[in-house]
């Protein structure tokens, strides 16, 4: 007989399944997933089931059909602090990856905050905050990237393209960098939270920058079995 911690895995399994059926154009006509599970989060056309977020002072945020000659981006432009923009959909809150491509375009800090559901909570992974290196899970026992465990230095050169991935289950929050692992974090019985302020703008997928432009795309989702 299922275990009670069996029965509420499949749970979590079945109702991100349904979740995943979200990011189409229309619930009749769903995106397909890939051989390997990824279902796309942006058409190349729209923003779709994203939109800017309301950030104060924010910057524009728009969709560019072929990114200075290539495929599709969605480009973010520089703001007072935050810029960026969200997913208006529900989201699944373990037991899955998302995966992106990140550039940076202008400024000094921050390319990307990608803000992700964590069960009932929400943390943010930070690439190259607190002048542009820093890089880690915001927060874990109320501790930022910049001062947790998970906090490393990376560079991050304008104008180059960095696949970006991001594994959350019960037990561990894992993050790849092309594909060099940047966090290992183990996550059992700690406290999982957003930085206070803004960033809470950004659930439950958020994806933006602070004083700095970038571009995305590739944006990507897939479940993982429990």
């Amino acid at each position: 007989m299922p275990t009670p911690t069996t029965r509420r895995a499949v749970l979590i399994s079945l109702s991100g399944l349904a979740l995943l059926a979200l990011p189409g154009t229309s619930s009749a006509e769903p995106e397909k997933a890939d051989e390997k599970g990824w279902k796309p989060l942006f058409d190349g056309q729209t923003l779709g089931n994203w939109k800017r977020t309301e950030y104060a002072g924010g910057g524009a945020v728009h969709v560019e059909k072929s990114f200075r000659g290539g495929p599709p981006a969605i480009v973010v432009d520089a703001g007072e602090n935050l810029s960026g923009f969200n997913w208006t959909k529900e989201a699944p809150k373990t037991n899955y990856e998302i995966s992106l491509e990140a550039m940076k375009i202008q400024g000094n800090d921050f390319m990307c905050g990608l803000t992700f559901p964590v069960g009932e909570s929400h943390a943010t992974l930070i690439l190259g905050g607190w002048g542009g290196g820093t890089t880690g899970i915001s927060s874990i026992d109320n501790s930022d990237a910049s001062e947790n465990f998970t906090s490393t230095q990376q560079d991050y050169i304008k104008d180059r393209w960095y696949r970006v991935r991001m594994r959350v289950t019960p037990a561990k929050l894992q993050a790849w960098l092309n594909d060099k692992q940047i966090v290992d974090a183990e996550i059992t019985g700690k406290k999982i939270t957003l930085r206070r302020g803004a960033i809470d703008a950004s659930i439950p997928i958020g994806i933006c920058t602070y004083q700095t432009s970038a571009a995305y795309r590739d944006i990507k989702i897939r479940l993982l079995k429990a």
